[in-house]
């Protein structure tokens, strides 16, 4: 087609509304979430049971904002700026370390009193699109050590570095994985990415047990029974909330978890209080619109008309589906516990904007998709049946 010779020409077409719904089912579904978990602790803390909502609602129109500007800014725009943007990730990650406001044994924001950056979630959005910029320049060079492998690993690791720093462990297993699944679609041979895994895995095995907090986060999961009142007390007691939800719950804003038994129960928590009080239908509803989110935001990356569409439409979509598992994982006790926030519906203002920041880049890609027509029967007939698997990089 015409249109795919000169992306200059390209014409916007209609956002996909599916990924409309269901950004906004997910966050009028946090803010709910907020409220019925934090009001106990909202008003124990700040004689205030609307703190908590008030401030993530704040949030949730500033990330509106951020999306609606995303879907009317053409993606492109990006891979223009690829660099800068890196920089100012860089940037922005080293002042952290340097004049960061701490808080819980972490440094991790930029600001002021309650007016806080968080910049290392919004980091999961600008690697994203550098990467995608990078890798869509190189094409099939990515195959290679010196122009492929070796270069990626040192820009992964200087922002694993400076990320690690802070510290924050599931922050960079996320963006770990985001990047490294980029590199695969984009291209990279099999021998690339068994390196991958295995010095990854090595790096994140001695990066969770090097510091005394994740180790025993660790035994948590293991041995969560041997330490019920110590370390295994989140574990067990968000396992406990789940249980007693059942099947339809105990009612909205009835959870007995969140009055100081799981700790932290609107942010890492809040799935075993959405659990608790609305019961197995309600979290299998969530995990649904998640799958989906997922299907569909995969959907547009095979869709989209260019490379870069492509590795930034997978990139968000990997980074809301990861750390959306690594909650859910931990809550379930099928993963360690990694304390990264459910995506859309934990409280973290910083957490919120970033992700509706990142659903507005991913609506704009689906603006821009290939549409796929029905094939007539009679080409239908001379046309060989295509494998069953997925082809990377079809268009090369």
């Amino acid at each position: 087609m015409a249109s795919l010779n000169r992306p200059s020409e390209w014409v916007p077409g209609r956002p996909d509304y599916a990924l409309l719904a269901l950004t906004a089912v997910l966050t009028i579904t946090g803010l709910i979430a907020v409220y019925s978990a934090s009001f106990v602790i909202g008003l124990a803390r700040f004689g205030d049971p609307q703190y908590y909502v008030i401030r993530q609602g704040v949030w949730a129109c500033f990330g509106l904002v951020l999306m609606v500007a995303a879907m009317r800014t053409d993606y492109r725009l990006y891979q223009k700026y690829a660099v800068p943007i890196m920089l100012a990730t860089v940037v922005a990650l080293t002042a952290v370390l340097i004049i960061g406001v701490e808080g819980g044994g972490a440094r991790r924001w930029l600001g002021v009193g309650e007016f806080t950056i968080q910049p290392a979630e919004f980091a999961k959005l600008t690697v994203t699109l550098y990467i995608a910029a990078w890798l869509a320049s190189k094409g099939d060079n990515i195959r290679t050590f010196g122009q492929g492998l070796a270069p990626f690993v040192v820009i992964i690791s200087a922002v694993g570095v400076l990320i690690m720093l802070e510290p924050s462990l599931g922050t960079t297993f996320i963006i770990l994985s985001i990047t490294v699944t980029m590199f695969w679609v984009a291209g990279a041979s099999l021998m690339q990415m068994v390196t991958l895994g295995v010095t990854g895995s090595i790096a994140i095995a001695i990066l969770a047990t090097v510091a005394g907090y994740r180790m025993d986060r660790l035994m948590a999961f293991f041995n969560a029974e041997l330490d019920p009142l110590g370390n295994g007390f989140q574990t067990l007691q968000a396992l406990q909330a789940l249980g007693n939800g059942g099947l339809n719950g105990l009612g909205l804003g009835a959870s007995r978890g969140k009055f100081f038994y799981i700790p932290e129960s609107h942010t890492d928590g809040v799935f075993a209080i959405v659990g608790e009080e609305l019961g197995f239908i309600a979290t299998c509803a969530v995990l649904s619109l998640y799958i989906i989110l997922m299907v569909r935001g995969y959907q547009v990356a095979r869709r989209s008309r260019d490379d870069f569409g492509m590795l930034v439409a997978t990139g968000i979509t990997t980074w809301i589906t990861i750390q959306a598992l690594l909650n859910i994982g931990g809550i379930t006790r099928v993963i360690p516990l990694t304390g990264v926030p459910l995506p859309f519906l934990s409280f973290g203002g910083n957490a919120l904007a970033a992700v509706l920041l990142g659903m507005g880049v991913l609506i704009n890609i689906s603006r821009y998709r290939v549409e796929e027509r029905p094939v007539a029967a009679e080409a239908k007939a001379k046309t060989p049946a295509r494998p069953r698997h997925v082809v990377r990089r079809a268009r090369r």
